[in-house]
């Protein structure tokens, strides 16, 4: 266990050091194990976030899933009130533009037309900084993912996104910081302990 904030640090140097193309290969083979995985599978309403700068790439896997009829939900981060809004999408392309720190999110007026009530998502699919082989997770400091997790979504089956570089054995996590059930990297998938 190390001290968190240098752990998160070092750890997100690394995953912006990874090249684009070799980023792109992982996320792709990533996509390829959660698709065929039962929380998707079987699941109707899923949450995933959007990627933004190196996290795991998620077009593509939000893409097929609205091929294969899911309803995808994704965030709006709510500043002010240090929250998540969910906001159901149709189409990447055409429903997403650049929101708080230019991350894409759901247009306006999808905003007020396609709300979505946590209790509502079955799946969740959400990014970090670091992960253990425990389903730990360390966000990127905000708490709005936990807070959603813990809040909003209690019922929902939580799978992290991550590439391998970001595990460790065992993060020293706090009281509010979230289990998951699943962490999916492009070499394998880890069984939480939640």
């Amino acid at each position: 266990m190390r001290d968190s904030s240098l752990l998160r640090k070092t750890t997100l140097l690394a995953r912006d050091n990874l090249a684009l193309h070799d980023r792109q290969i992982m996320s792709a083979e990533i996509a390829g194990k959660i698709i065929l995985l039962d929380e998707i599978r079987f699941r109707e309403t899923l949450f995933i976030y959007v990627d933004f700068r190196s996290e795991v790439a998620t077009h593509l896997l939000i893409t097929e899933l609205l091929r294969l009829g899911k309803r995808v939900v994704v965030p709006v981060t709510l500043v002010k009130e240090k929250r998540l809004l969910l906001v159901a999408i149709r189409n990447v392309e055409e429903d997403l533009v650049p929101g708080y720190c230019s991350i894409p999110e759901p247009r306006m007026e999808l905003r007020k037309s396609n709300l979505v009530a946590g209790s509502e998502v079955e799946t969740i699919i959400l990014p970090g900084s670091v992960f253990d082989e425990r389903g730990g997770r360390l966000g990127y400091g905000g708490g709005y993912y936990d807070r959603f997790m813990a809040y909003e979504a209690p019922q929902a089956r939580r799978i992290g996104l991550a590439f391998e570089l970001q595990m460790v054995e065992k993060l020293s996590l706090q009281d509010h910081d979230e289990m998951l059930d699943l962490i999916v990297t492009e070499k394998r998938i880890i069984q939480g302990i939640r």
